[in-house]
């Protein structure tokens, strides 16, 4: 092989018709893994159950950490939070039974 073969093999894709069965048998498993890899990625940003799933066991983790190290902390939230959806409350029924 020359120089020029060498640096054309480098830089140019060949053929598939050049190949030889061995060749083409490496190239069709570098295909498929990249295929593979490809719609694994694909999966991972639309399986939209499993991120939630995910989210949430991340969100259970952080409660029970925070419970575990600060627990007034924790109930100073659950506070704030049954205020905000209280109040949230009360307004939306004020709105709705108003004359």
């Amino acid at each position: 092989m020359t120089t020029t073969d060498v640096s054309r093999s480098l830089l140019e894709p060949r053929p598939l018709s050049e190949l030889s069965r061995p060749e083409l048998r490496v190239e069709v498993t570098r295909a498929r893994n990249e295929l593979a890899s490809t719609l694994n990625a694909i999966e991972d940003r639309l399986n939209v159950p499993r991120k939630v799933r995910e989210r949430t066991d991340r969100w259970g983790r952080e409660l029970r950490r925070l419970r575990a190290e600060n627990p007034v902390a924790l109930a100073g939230v659950a506070v704030g939070v049954a205020v905000v959806i209280g109040g949230a409350v009360w307004g939306i029924v004020t709105l709705v039974t108003r004359d």
